[in-house]
């Protein structure tokens, strides 16, 4: 008898730990799922595309960026995302202009781009600063990228969003 009232307070606890977790597990995934889509991270697929301060295509350009610029989606309204990019500016990209190629954009002047992952390989060409660059593959803190005109070459991660 004693044995058999041990086994039922064991599974009432036991019972109770694991709602206690489950409810955590819940209120984890409730309170950071938005943060992580609110992450997604997306860039431009066209040639030259207009940033609005609003939602609208009659709203003012607030500025013009170049193929594979990188934003940070913010939200979603409609057909219209709410992007930042790497400086922290915000504005309005029409869905149809963004993809979610992988890319980065340079954040210092004369960037080197070389023709391998390493600071001893030959530079093959120099970009400035804001220049957006598609990510081909990775090696270590390396990052092989290709131009919008398709040059292709090697970036060191520090110099880049």
């Amino acid at each position: 008898m004693v044995e058999n009232a041990m086994l039922e307070t064991d599974k009432r606890i036991s019972l109770r730990v694991l709602t206690a977790f489950l409810l955590v597990g819940l209120f984890s995934i409730m309170m950071f799922t938005p943060a992580v889509q609110a992450a997604e991270r997306m860039s431009v697929k066209v040639g030259l595309a207009n940033v609005r301060t609003k939602p609208d295509a009659k709203s003012e350009i607030a500025w013009q960026v170049t193929k594979y610029h990188p934003f940070l989606i913010l939200k979603k309204k409609g057909d219209w995302y709410e992007c930042k990019d790497f400086e922290g500016d915000r504005g309005w990209l029409f869905k149809k202009l963004l993809v979610k190629t992988v890319t980065v954009i340079t954040l210092k002047e004369n960037c080197n781009i070389r023709s391998g992952p390493g600071s001893k390989n030959r530079i093959l060409f120099i970009v400035d600063r804001e220049v957006p660059l598609k990510v081909l593959k990775r090696d270590g803190r390396w990052i092989k990228v290709e131009h919008e005109d398709g040059d292709q070459g090697w970036i060191h991660a520090s110099l880049v969003w």
